[in-house]
């Protein structure tokens, strides 16, 4: 799943039922071309080895198989069975059960941390937490991951920039406009952030941010646009239309294609918030 910030404020809760279970329909893809949070993260969140971690919105397993080897087990919990199908297959040693942040089949008291990386967003918060809660041990911890491309990184910026300019082309006005309030750093930083309401028994998050660059080809880039909710819930035609928009932006604006790259940075917010007994 696409998950872990507050939910987006302009999303009615039937959109965002929508948006949420879409991932399904593009499982492959969003094994292929979704990158997983950098190992220094999870470095940072499980420093020494544990008896239990739960990775829940697991999706394919991006971090699923980051956490195999923390833990004695491994349990990734994961709603979609597409999704699921994707996981199971290519991750070994993890325990895949069917389930969603407010309602987990797990025992109480079990798990050391609970994970959820680029899916927290998705969740009920307070009906969530209150599971999370149920689930760890004393002393136990929820962990809360995004990660992709940095809003602020020069790439980002120049697309940002070139993607205002075509706006006021009435052929590509509207590909443009969406691909703009996609990238918005507000929007961004309004989903990447993971708040304890009062009274639920967790601490106040720590925060912490981690960066790094990989080279990607245009046929990475409009795989990545391809595992956006908002785009996957498109029309076909709406869909193609968008990626021709993007891939000529690529090529005329970048001089992006066939095996050329461009090292774009990415960011992951990670958060780490422990249970209160």
């Amino acid at each position: 799943m696409d998950q872990s910030r507050t939910p987006e404020p302009d999303l009615s809760p039937e959109m965002k039922r929508q948006r949420a279970s879409s991932f399904g329909q593009a499982a492959v893809q969003y094994e292929r071309y979704r990158p997983g949070p950098p190992a220094d993260a999870v470095d940072w969140l499980v420093p020494a080895r544990v008896d239990t971690l739960v990775d829940v919105g697991a999706g394919t397993g991006a971090l699923t198989r980051l956490l195999i080897g923390r833990a004695d087990r491994v349990i990734a919990v994961e709603p979609d069975e597409r999704m699921r199908a994707v996981l199971t297959s290519e991750v070994a040693g993890a325990t895949v059960v069917e389930g969603r942040g407010e309602s987990m089949p797990i025992d109480d008291r079990i798990a050391d941390a609970v994970l959820a990386s680029s899916s927290w967003h998705w969740v009920e918060p307070e009906p969530a937490l209150r599971e999370v809660a149920r689930v760890l041990k004393p002393g136990g911890f929820l962990g809360a991951i995004w990660a992709g491309p940095d809003q602020e990184s020069p790439f980002m910026l120049q697309a940002q920039a070139l993607l205002g300019e075509i706006d006021r082309d009435p052929h590509s006005a509207g590909q443009a406009s969406e691909m703009l309030e996609a990238m918005s750093t507000g929007r961004y930083r309004s989903m990447a952030t993971l708040q304890v309401p009062d009274g639920l028994p967790f601490s106040d998050p720590v925060h912490e941010v981690f960066l790094w660059e990989m080279s990607l080809t245009a046929d990475d880039l409009i795989g990545l646009l391809g595992t956006l909710s908002w785009v996957i819930l498109k029309e076909p035609d709406q869909r193609e239309a968008l990626f021709t928009t993007a891939r000529r932006l690529l090529r005329d604006a970048l001089a992006l294609e066939g095996d050329a790259t461009v090292d774009l940075t990415f960011r992951c917010d990670a958060y780490r918030a422990d249970l209160i007994a």
